[in-house]
């Protein structure tokens, strides 16, 4: 999922040599940009294909998207609930989806997830997934924490990784700080650069 404004990230209006800042899923984490980045894990994960979900916000990304050899699902850009829906009756289900704000995505999270689905699900298919991490990691981390709920007791995050299937949607709790790290501000920007180090 790539095609949302960035408006919170680029509010920080420019970087350090006063030129604007690239669209969010472009901006670079440790010499990559974050999309290139999401990209070469999906590609290393089981993941059997890969999209882009873009939308008419994003069209700089769009076209890294199609550079990289990636097959963009055009979304109208109506908030990412509503584009994900496009995206899905594309794609079809069962599917994987990850924000391109998660920079330090790693193989393993995503063929966890999937693996985790599959274990959940029934012998009709893997069921739909969240994975979350504990919102104090992520305080305690210095990310921002911008949507959280209750589970189990305690407050959760949702990391953007989710398998989205036809089954109830379930929660799958990590403490893999690098899933906690989603770069919405540039306090997070800084954070995810300190982690790839």
């Amino acid at each position: 999922m790539c095609g949302g404004r960035g408006t919170r990230l680029r509010a920080a209006a420019s970087d350090d040599h006063g030129a604007d800042r690239p669209e969010k899923p472009l901006v670079e984490v440790g010499g990559a940009s974050m999309l290139s980045r999401i990209v070469d894990a999906l590609r290393e994960s089981r993941a059997e294909a890969v999209h882009a979900a873009v939308s008419p916000h994003a069209p700089d990304t769009a076209e890294h998207a199609r550079e990289l050899s990636i097959p963009t699902v055009e979304t109208p850009g109506d908030g990412y609930v509503a584009d994900l829906r496009v995206a899905l009756a594309e794609t079809g289900r069962p599917a994987v989806t990850v924000p391109a704000d998660l920079p330090l995505l790693a193989a393993e999270h995503v063929d966890d997830a999937v693996a985790e689905a599959r274990r959940r699900g029934t012998g009709d298919g893997p069921t739909s997934l969240t994975v979350c991490v504990p919102a104090a990691l992520k305080r305690r981390l210095g990310a921002s924490v911008d949507t959280a709920f209750d589970h189990g007791g305690q407050p959760v995050a949702p990391t953007g990784v989710n398998v989205v299937a036809d089954g109830d949607d379930t929660v799958a709790l990590t403490y893999d700080a690098r899933l906690a790290v989603n770069v919405n501000r540039p306090e997070d920007l800084e954070l995810a650069e300190a982690l790839c180090d």
